[in-house]
């Protein structure tokens, strides 16, 4: 193998953090929409229950009864699966009550999501990730007997795994700022890109898992594999390149150079008042609110909506709902690909890029959402559009994904984590604004103002971005000695001029650009 010229070990370390950056992601996301899926399974459907019957799985004799609400003792409309899989204990709990558990997890995730950073700088990544990513597979594995106690004590659980959870991505990023060089700065952001892998391989398991050995299955293996996880992620990873047991010289003299002392340099406390009175700020805060928005709600309804409207069978219903994440992925790759060659042609401006893209990005996954409650029982057009609007999301790469950059590099980390702190309880709105709507049934009628609302969080955020955001670098992204250094930046305000560049207190550091990569 060859490091940068030099001849060392068969891979290069920075490749195996790489790899564990990649699965770690995988591994949030397993144990976060698992839920989604598996409640379809552990409140399966009633002979009496025909509210909740699939509006395009019933035939024309069954459509006259759907009109039918049994409700349970407690008065509650009860919305359920379209079939039971073997398991033992069902669970007859309210539509409401499922919201509960399906929003639990993100109740105090925004709140960990802010701080999360803060822990990793103080005690290291690898002891936050590695101490957060166990203790949420033993939450995972305590769900079933806790979902027999108690719905309230699964609702517990989620919030508890929430809790755990909204650690990691911060983290992850701390780990990236002290590995990565900046010329492979992009390869370590990619492999954020795991989330999605993580919801696809979840969804498309899931159902044939439950199948055959029964809903609790759904959660046992999750938590097994993450605790696996754990002990790779003990043994592979390390706070800094210094830390390492098994790094190379070569390797590690290459990091250490490429990042100088920039990442171990204080920049002091970010300047708050600046940032959250900033309108660019604000609005690349709405932008990301409403991409998270959409993905959560495709995240945490979409299997309901294929499942108890479209009327595919359980095991095909998270094939089905993965569908959108693999577009995602896809086409983030392709957007990407789309956005550097602008900038390296100079056909737009960086502002110009944010803002053209927000088009693909959020505007036309909200008008295919709106197009999608008027297909009827076509299930494959609807399928095609739930996956066209998430695959067009993927254009986030070019947008609110990056913003945040544009705006302060030296103080990303903090824009991220305010953003995504916002941007994170729209996973606790979703699944009640659907519950509260459906309670009633699960006709097209229903899910109706569900999409509309959806729709409407997507194009309106993009509409107040293109009003207000910008790609310039502002003024406070530099300290107060340094602004009047910083002028011709902000003047030129696009971050493609300084590209090769590490920001820190204001000063530029050139890096040689040298690719991350594994030879014979």
């Amino acid at each position: 193998m060859c490091v940068h010229g030099i001849r060392d070990n068969l891979v290069p370390v920075r490749f195996n953090l790489w790899v564990m950056l990649l699965t770690s992601c995988w591994v949030v996301y397993m144990l976060r929409v698992n839920m989604s899926l598996n409640l379809i399974a552990m409140v399966p459907q009633t002979r009496n229950n025909s509210s909740s019957q699939s509006t395009c799985g019933s035939t024309p004799e069954s459509n006259e009864v759907q009109n039918y609400t049994a409700s349970p003792s407690n008065g509650t409309n009860v919305t359920e699966a379209p079939r039971q899989v073997p398991g033992g204990a069902s669970f007859d709990w309210s539509s409401e009550q499922q919201a509960l558990i399906l929003g639990a997890y993100f109740w105090c995730y925004p709140v960990t999501s802010l701080v999360g950073g803060m822990a990793a700088e103080r005690w290291g990544p690898r002891y936050v990730v590695l101490i957060t990513s166990f203790a949420s597979a033993v939450l995972t594995m305590l769900s079933p007997p806790a979902a027999k106690l108690h719905y309230i004590a699964l609702v517990v659980t989620r919030f508890l795994l929430g809790f755990a959870g909204g650690f990691i991505y911060p983290s992850l990023h701390v780990l990236v700022a002290r590995w990565a060089p900046p010329a492979e700065k992009g390869k370590f952001v990619s492999a954020m890109m795991g989330g999605t892998l993580g919801t696809v391989v979840t969804w498309s398991l899931t159902g044939p898992l439950m199948d055959k050995f029964g809903w609790a299955s759904a959660f046992h293996v999750p938590g097994v594999l993450t605790l696996i996880w754990c002990g790779f992620w003990w043994y592979l990873v390390a706070d800094t390149p210094e830390d390492h047991p098994r790094i190379t010289e070569a390797e590690k003299k290459y990091i250490l150079e490429a990042l100088g002392d920039n990442v171990k340099k204080s920049k002091g406390l970010p300047p708050f008042k600046e940032i959250v009175t900033s309108i660019p700020f604000l609005a690349m805060v709405v932008l990301h609110y409403g991409n998270l928005w959409g993905l959560y709600f495709i995240m945490t309804v979409g299997p309901k909506f294929v499942s108890s409207v479209l009327g595919f069978e359980l095991s095909a219903a998270g094939v089905i709902s993965a569908l959108p994440y693999l577009a995602r992925m896809f086409l983030a790759t392709v957007f990407g690909f789309i956005g550097d060659c602008i900038l390296s042609r100079k056909l737009m401006t960086t502002t110009t890029i944010r803002k053209f893209f927000s088009l693909f990005s959020h505007i036309i996954p909200g008008v295919l959402l709106v197009m999608l409650v008027y297909t009827g029982c076509s299930t494959g057009l609807s399928v095609s559009l739930i996956t066209l609007s998430m695959g067009f999301n993927g254009a986030a790469t070019l947008t609110n994904l990056q913003n945040h950059q544009d705006l302060a590099p030296n103080y990303a980390g903090t824009l991220y984590g305010i953003a995504n702190f916002v941007g994170s309880t729209a996973g606790f709105f979703t699944p009640m604004i659907t519950a509260y709507f459906t309670k009633n049934g699960n006709s097209f009628e229903q899910w109706r103002p569900v999409f509309f609302v959806g729709a409407s969080v997507y194009i309106v955020s993009a509409i107040f971005f293109i009003l207000f955001g910008t790609a310039n670098i502002q003024l406070w992204n530099f300290p107060k000695g340094d602004k009047a250094d910083s002028k011709d930046l902000h003047r030129n305000g696009d971050l493609k001029d300084i590209s090769n560049a590490t920001i820190k207190n204001g000063d530029t550091k050139e890096i040689k650009e040298t690719p991350l990569s594994v030879t014979a």
